[in-house]
């Protein structure tokens, strides 16, 4: 043997014991990986909750919206399309303020040890899963922290007047105005529809936060077990109304470091792996791994919590954003598989501004707006850095790291401060911070996506407004947009919209990311949508590849 090849060997020994030694036992792995039967899906992080109306987190929306759940419209798979879901047709009055929905007969949902389901989905449903969120005297509405971020951060406790029962398989929604995203909106995961059957059961049971921590829907996959931050087990629904799911067993395990992530995959460990590095790519496409990529629909942002001074004040902001040289970030945290964000809505969109501005990175002109705004001394801030990794910030530390350095070149001290990832969007959310490093993955493709549930007014009373910035102009515009069902006329509303976020700059918009998945050469049926969506019912695995052999020098990367 070689002096190479021994070189090789000892450092694979060396990087297959790293593995062993870093795992704990996981008796879901244990099943054959030979067989069909087990489908192992190397995710970023665990979920915050099993109720995707309780969480803005697309750590959890994986692991929820369409594993156990279903909504009442879904997306065509790979597109931005609306199709029938839980409902398989749907009527809109001229005027655009009534909508009622024909729900598919013979849905069921899944059971557990202390509920088996006597009936199949119907109206009720649905009326419980929304007004569970839009009315404060229902009796699920504080259950589990009483949080619906994403609802009222899009307003609907105002857009939605009512729900009503037409009979046992219709139900009308009837709105305050017209709003065109309407339907892209229920496509989202907070619009899964729980059980109203379960639910009362827990109620007289007197343990209503079941509803969330043990769920029950009527998606391809039910929850087996859930261990944090170790893996969750899910097992395919025979009674799905779309068909049972290819493969049996379905486990997500939970890998925040994306380096051992990658192990685990190199090592034929996880079939399919979340958020990969730009490194891993690199790898990936020297290897026989495949790797699925989009544009992705989302944005990473740099936010300033413009309740606490100095980001009160419009000049400070800029000057901040001025400071950060956002290319050399591309370079070192993207590897360039992103894009420059000049706003929040990506080029992509039919809405974006190509008028708006690009910030461009200059420490002297920064220096000269702070003294202006009578910081010539500079100041000290905090910069949250969120510890796990996303499509849109495979390195938000790093990031973090890089803006340090280019802050301190203007006088200004930055601390990077991180925390377990619930407790971090938590104390976000609380407006604890002096500025956040964060993003978005638009959960359906209307532009509207990325403006309500972010910048809204009514999104930094929910929580979801993470520069928790109130403009009343902008509020209005955005609110036209989505009241109007002219194409034209809604483009007019949101380029000024854009340009009125600029000049506010409530955040730095830094990137818009690719959307990537690697996996094993027998994944097949395998397809991410431009919103990010991850489905695994139409998977299946081939005949189990052999173990990618990567190179010492690979190796040595990780």
């Amino acid at each position: 043997m070689s002096i190479k090849q021994t070189t090789k060997s000892i450092i694979s020994a060396l990087f297959c014991g790293l593995i062993c030694w870093s795992c704990q036992p996981n008796p879901d792995l244990q099943l054959a990986k030979d067989s069909n039967d087990l489908l192992v899906y190397c995710s970023e992080g665990s979920p915050d909750a099993f109720n995707p109306q309780l969480v803005s987190s697309g750590t959890s929306y994986d692991a929820t919206a369409h594993t156990i759940y279903n909504q009442l419209v879904a997306y065509t798979p790979g597109t931005t399309n609306i199709a029938p879901g839980l409902a398989a047709s749907w009527q809109i009055s001229d005027d655009g303020t009534r909508y009622r929905f024909q729900l598919r007969k013979n849905v069921f949902f899944h059971g557990n040890d202390i509920f088996t389901p006597t009936r199949p989905l119907n109206a009720d449903d649905v009326i419980f899963s929304f007004n569970r969120q839009r009315l404060s005297e229902h009796p699920f509405h504080t259950v589990s922290g009483g949080r619906y971020p994403y609802f009222y951060s899009q307003g609907l406790d105002q857009l939605i007047l009512d729900i009503k029962k037409v009979d046992e398989y219709q139900v009308e929604f009837i709105l305050s105005r017209p709003e065109s995203p309407f339907l892209a909106i229920l496509a989202t995961p907070f619009a899964s529809i729980l059980s109203a059957e379960y639910a009362d059961l827990l109620l007289a049971q007197g343990r209503p936060e079941w509803v969330d921590s043990k769920p029950i829907g009527t998606g391809p996959y039910r929850l087996k077990r859930y261990e944090p931050d170790s893996h969750i087990r899910y097992e395919a629904f025979d009674n799905y109304f779309a068909g049972p799911a290819n493969i049996e067993n379905l486990v997500y395990s939970i890998t925040p470091d994306a380096a051992m992530r990658f192990a685990r995959f190199s090592a034929g460990e996880c079939d399919i792996m979340s958020n990969p590095l730009p490194v891993h790519l690199r790898i990936a496409r020297q290897n026989k791994f495949s790797i699925l990529e989009v544009p992705g629909l989302n944005v990473a942002y740099w936010a300033f919590n413009v309740e606490k001074p100095p980001f009160h004040d419009p000049k400070v902001r800029k000057a901040l954003s001025m400071a950060i040289n956002r290319d050399a970030i591309l370079k070192a945290v993207y590897d360039r598989q992103a894009q420059l964000a000049t706003s929040p809505i990506p080029p992509s969109s039919w809405a974006f501004n190509k008028q708006v501005t690009r910030v461009r990175h200059n420490s002297q002109q920064a220096k000269q707006l702070l003294a202006e705004a009578g910081y010539e001394n500079g100041f000290s801030i905090d910069i949250w850095a969120m510890p796990i990794q996303r499509a849109y910030n495979p390195n938000a530390r790093k990031m973090a790291e890089m803006m340090q350095q280019d802050l301190e070149k203007i006088g200004v001290k930055a601390r990077i401060i991180s925390y377990e990832w619930g407790t971090f969007l938590a104390r976000v959310s609380q407006g604890l911070h002096h500025s956040v490093l964060l993003g978005w993955n638009a959960d359906n493709g209307d532009p509207s996506n990325f403006l309500n549930p972010l910048l809204s007014c009514a999104s930094a009373r929910s929580g979801n407004n993470y520069a928790r910035w109130c403009h009343p102009e902008f509020d209005q515009l955005i609110l036209n947009a989505s009241k109007s069902s002219d194409l034209e006329q809604r483009k007019e509303y949101y380029f000024k919209a854009q340009t009125l976020f600029k000049e506010e700059s409530p955040w730095l918009t830094i990137a818009h990311a690719n959307k990537s998945l690697l996996s094993q050469q027998n994944v097949k049926g395998l397809v991410i949508s431009p919103v990010g969506n991850i489905e695994f019912d139409k998977v299946s695995l081939g005949s189990t590849p052999s173990t990618s052999s990567l190179s010492a020098s690979e190796e040595e990367a990780h």
